[in-house]
């Protein structure tokens, strides 16, 4: 089993890691980025998600399962473009759930599982 850590700031103060690296999948905890608006957190947070598998040695082409969380699910349709560019040809299955987010800040928290790369 391997851990990823990306040093973001709820890892040590929570307790968790960004990634855990077993039974040939890469889990990636849930991940929430910076900006003003849904579309940008979402895209930001998908920029942690990659380096997070690159560290795995995988890409968003290898996630097989996304979850979604927002609380307020009105600001998803905006994402989807963000979503769509990231995941392209390759979608994984996915679910949106609405609910509440460790800040009122955030507009999207964004969780995948990914097959790990064989050795």
């Amino acid at each position: 089993m391997e851990r990823i850590f990306s040093g973001g700031p709820f890892e040590k103060k929570v307790g968790y890691a960004r990634a855990v690296v077993a039974g040939g999948f890469v889990h990636v905890a849930g991940t929430v980025g910076e900006g003003e608006s849904a579309p940008l957190q979402c895209r930001a947070a998908l920029e942690k998600i990659r380096a997070a598998l690159a560290e795995a040695g995988a890409t968003l082409a290898d996630v097989v399962r996304v979850t979604y969380y927002l609380p307020d699910r009105a600001d998803f349709p905006a994402c989807w473009p963000e979503l769509r560019a990231a995941f392209g040809d390759a979608p994984p299955a996915a679910t949106m759930i609405e609910c509440g987010l460790i800040e009122a800040k955030y507009r999207i928290e964004i969780e995948v599982t990914a097959l790990a790369p064989r050795k």
